[in-house]
């Protein structure tokens, strides 16, 4: 079974604690120590509220709520564990991602979430009703960090975080 990656986004402490305990789980990030904590754990002393940030579990499928369409910027700050478990994507606030339409007859999706796709290399194909192949390739080098599959069925977005 494919695991599917993990979403976090900013959130107050009042939003995720309650009574010195979590009310779901949560990301808490202090200077350079980051915590996760599951729904009721005890907040540990050693936190102090008022120099952390608070990040609650999220559905990853609703990642494209937290980025404005127009500006193509982070509405918030997020954090992404990919699949292995090990990968993470810090997404700050106002950090620019590249929008990425894949439309089409039939659309062959290359790249998958975590993948990073130089500038020239295809992330998918799309066939035309006269059977011509396109490859699509994005203009800048960058990680996919979510396809939408939802919100424009039924074609699909990539989400890619550009390299500087």
């Amino acid at each position: 079974m494919e695991k599917i990656p993990e979403l976090y986004v900013e959130a107050n402490h009042e939003e995720i604690i309650e009574n010195g305990r979590t009310k779901e789980k949560c990301m808490i990030i202090q200077e350079n120590l980051e915590l996760m904590l599951e729904k009721g754990e005890k907040i540990p002393e050693f936190i102090a509220p008022e120099k952390s940030r608070f990040l609650k579990k999220e559905i990853y499928d609703r990642f494209h709520l937290y980025v404005d369409k127009y500006s193509q910027k982070m509405l918030c700050d997020a954090v992404i564990i990919l699949q292995d478990r090990r990968t993470r994507i810090r997404l700050r606030k106002g950090d620019r991602l590249l929008l990425l339409p894949v439309e089409g007859f039939v659309k062959t999706l290359i790249a998958d979430v975590g993948n990073r796709v130089r500038k020239g290399d295809a992330f998918a194909a799309v066939t035309t009703k006269k059977g011509e192949v396109h490859y699509l390739k994005p203009p800048k080098s960058g990680t996919v960090i979510y396809i939408d599959e939802f919100t424009n069925k039924p074609h699909y977005i990539y989400y890619l975080l550009p390299e500087e």
